[in-house]
């Protein structure tokens, strides 16, 4: 192997390791967060819409598997995806309890079963999967199109519809928190509406700019 190629792979190595930490960090956070709701006021109305601070950072997730399929491949994606899932399962499940509703509950906490924050943990592994495997079959698809943008908005909105209903119905479906067990769907509906708000205002130059920047780093060929 030549000393170009081995700093080549060297680099990728390094990207695929980045991802992966990437996934289990955003799948913490935004556990941890989805515990935390708060209410939106609707403009020139009395009307409030309930929603959590979860909604804003999960979409990240998929921005970073749209780029690994389209830089790396879908094959690789599923193997992120499967790797990383079942310590976000663990990590996500520490971090909620210790943090349980935004306060720092102390480390004995973790002595005893939260089944609460076990649903909720379960639900984003649950969500996670079934999402980004749905995101990636769909991306895959269309990633050969000639307009860039389709193959991550479509898996987008495919992708998030999903991963959101998963979610929020394994979390909180007859929850012991009556009042996201009441609301569950609706604020799922909005998170999923929120979801692709920003993902698609946002994330989707966001997406065009770093796999540009991907590209000209690891001199790679998209696939």
């Amino acid at each position: 192997m030549n000393t170009i190629s081995y700093f080549a792979d060297e680099q990728k190595r390094r990207s695929l390791l980045l991802l992966s930490l990437f996934h289990v960090f955003i799948i913490t956070i935004s556990n941890y967060l989805v515990q935390i709701a708060f209410e939106i006021k609707m403009p020139f109305s009395e009307m409030t819409i309930p929603t959590t601070w979860g909604t804003f950072t999960f979409p990240f997730i998929f921005l970073a598997t749209d780029l690994t399929v389209r830089v790396f491949g879908a094959d690789l994606a599923r193997k992120i995806i499967f790797a990383v899932m079942l310590p976000a399962l663990a990590v996500s499940y520490v971090v909620s309890v210790i943090f349980f509703e935004g306060q720092f509950q102390g480390f004995s906490t973790l002595a005893e079963f939260n089944f609460f924050v076990f649903r909720i943990a379960l639900a984003s592994f649950a969500g996670y999967v079934v999402g980004q495997l749905m995101d990636i079959f769909v991306f895959n698809h269309l990633r050969k199109g000639k307009a860039w943008w389709l193959a991550p908005a479509s898996s987008t909105i495919f992708g998030s519809l999903i991963d959101t209903f998963v979610f929020f119905a394994v979390a909180f479906y007859q929850s012991s928190d009556e009042y996201m067990a009441e609301h569950w769907f609706t604020i799922g509906t909005v998170d999923y509406f929120f979801k692709l708000f920003v993902s698609l205002l946002l994330f989707l130059p966001l997406y065009g700019i770093l796999l540009n920047l991907l590209i000209k780093k690891l001199n790679l060929t998209v696939k």
